[in-house]
Parts: structure tokens; C-alpha cells; sequence
């Protein structure tokens, strides 16, 4: 039994831009005991489903300016949140989170939830793992909107990585709500304290402090072999419809980072450039959900 905390649920209410009741599983195979949350809106069947995987350190909440659009679109919306992140129970041992460990979590949500007709829409970490996902489901993916990631192939991520990683080690107890914030001009008080309900105290923060360790930066680091087989996929065979966003201020993934990722995405037109945004490019999300729909003639 893998040992965990729960964050309580008042420190959810009353979130800004944030009316979604929240949806949990607790017996996801190879995971019984542990709880993860995840949003569920919109049509059960008869609809594309926007499948919205954040990155680290925030949780579901980025996809809400992205998430209305989708939904006016008529389509379904799934955001969960990765154990140790959000209002998913977190796990307390740094061993504990692996990239197969994460990965496999999503991959038995969306066989639990039988996703067909999806659209992976992911950033960070969200891409780092989701875009291991449609190889191993080429028949329930048919679009791609992706922003600011890579794909784990264990190749250095620069200089702006290494001094992000260190940072993270270095510095345990970080307010996530201020990076947030720090990261996103004009974000409001609200909004970065909303990113920090997650976390009542550091013993939350063992998925935080964590992820940035396992970005597969060396051929033997776990899930390389994944990453590899991936690029393979999504050089050669993805036959979906693809949108990339780049927040053109992100220091660590942002234009070389992804103009070599839109290289590697079979039919993928040029990028949307959001030039006023950094790495956490959901937070000027509305635009690009919108210019994304009308890509894929769902608008």
C-alpha cells in the first residue's frame, strides 16, 4: 500500500473561474487506495473528448480558461490531475513517483472511461506523458493540441532546465503560488492561491519536488525507450490532426524547443505564436482553444 495525503476539500472552495464538481476513482488498477481527481464535463457520448494533462507544479485548474471554450464547442472535457498534484491524493515518498507510475495512472483512466474520439491537449509534463499515450491507442486519438513540451527521448534539455531542476532541489519548500505568478504577468492573488490549494504544507509536495528529476535528460533514465518509441509514432504514423501554441517567453521549452517538436509531428502546421506568454501558455489559453476549434472545424 503506497502511504499518502489527501488534501481537504475547502481548500478548493470558492476557486476564481472554477464552477467544476469534482469526479474521483479510487480503484484504478495497480492503484488501489490511492484516489485521483479529474474533471468531467460536458456529453458523455456522441462528442470528441478534450483530454487537458497539465505539468508540474500546477494541476487541473490551467486548463480553465481553455476548458469553456471546449465546451461551446459541444465537446466533452477530461482534466485529471497526476497523483501528488491537485485533488489527487499525493503520494509521500519521492521512490513512489516514477514516469511509468504516472503514466500508467492515465492510461487506465481512459480505458476506465472507455475515451474515444479524443483530443490530447497537453504542456510540460502533460506532454512528457501524454504523448507516449496515442501510440498505444491509435484508435481513440484523433487530435493534437499541444504547447510548450518535449518528448523524453534522453537528450540534455539545456541550460534553463538544469537551473530549474537545481532550483526545485535546492529548495524544498517553494511557494508554487508565487512561481505561478512570478511566471504569469497579471495573474491575480486568487489565481496563484489557487494553485497553491493543493499544497497545505511541504509534506504535500513530494510530486513537485520530484517531476523535474524525472525529465529524461540521459539515455538511461527511465521511459526513454517510451520517448523514443513515441517519436518514432508521431514521426511516421499519427494520422490525426495536430494544433501547436508556443508561449514565445518560456525560457526552457519555449521556440527551439518546440519549433524541433513541430518537426517531429507528422502534418503538423505552423505554430500558433502567443507572444506574450511564458511556459505556462494555458493561462492565455481562451485564444488558443478557440483558434484550435476552428483548426479542427469544431467551432
Amino acid at each position: 500500500m503506497i502511504k499518502s495525503l489527501r488534501t481537504p476539500d475547502e481548500r478548493f472552495r470558492s476557486l476564481p473561474d472554477w464552477p467544476y464538481p469534482p469526479h474521483y476513482i479510487d480503484d484504478l488498477p495497480g492503484y488501489h487506495g490511492l484516489r485521483m481527481h479529474y474533471v468531467d464535463e460536458g456529453p458523455r457520448h456522441g462528442a470528441p473528448t478534450f483530454l487537458c494533462l497539465h505539468g508540474e507544479p500546477s494541476w487541473a485548474y490551467l486548463y480553465r480558461k481553455m476548458i469553456p471554450a471546449f465546451l461551446a464547442a459541444g465537446a466533452r472535457v477530461i482534466a485529471p490531475d497526476f497523483f501528488g498534484f491537485g485533488r489527487s491524493d499525493k503520494p509521500i515518498e519521492d521512490a513512489d513517483y516514477t514516469f511509468d507510475f504516472h503514466r500508467n495512472s492515465v492510461k487506465a483512466l481512459i480505458e476506465r472511461l472507455d475515451l474515444a474520439d479524443v483530443c490530447l491537449v497537453c504542456q510540460d509534463w502533460g506532454g512528457l506523458i501524454g504523448l507516449t499515450l496515442p501510440m498505444d491507442y491509435p484508435e481513440r486519438f484523433t487530435r493534437l493540441i499541444v504547447m510548450n513540451t518535449s518528448i523524453g527521448i534522453g537528450q540534455a534539455a539545456g541550460p534553463g532546465f538544469d537551473a530549474w531542476r537545481d532550483y526545485v532541489a535546492n529548495t524544498p519548500g517553494f511557494d508554487v503560488g508565487k512561481l505561478m505568478k512570478r511566471s504569469t504577468p497579471g495573474m491575480s492573488d486568487a489565481e496563484a492561491a489557487a494553485y497553491n490549494a493543493p499544497f497545505p504544507d511541504d509534506s504535500y509536495k513530494a510530486g513537485v519536488r520530484r517531476f523535474p528529476a524525472l525529465v529524461q535528460t540521459r539515455p538511461d533514465m527511465d521511459g526513454v525507450k517510451t520517448g523514443q518509441a513515441a517519436l518514432d509514432f508521431w514521426q511516421n504514423k499519427w494520422a490525426g490532426e495536430s494544433f501547436m501554441a508556443i508561449g514565445m517567453q518560456d525560457p526552457v521549452l519555449g521556440p527551439p524547443a518546440m519549433q524541433w517538436l513541430q518537426r517531429q509531428i507528422r502534418n503538423c502546421p505552423p505554430a500558433l505564436e502567443v507572444t506574450e506568454a511564458g511556459h505556462f501558455v494555458q493561462e492565455h489559453g481562451e485564444a488558443i482553444a478557440e483558434k484550435a476549434l476552428a483548426r479542427f472545424n469544431l467551432a
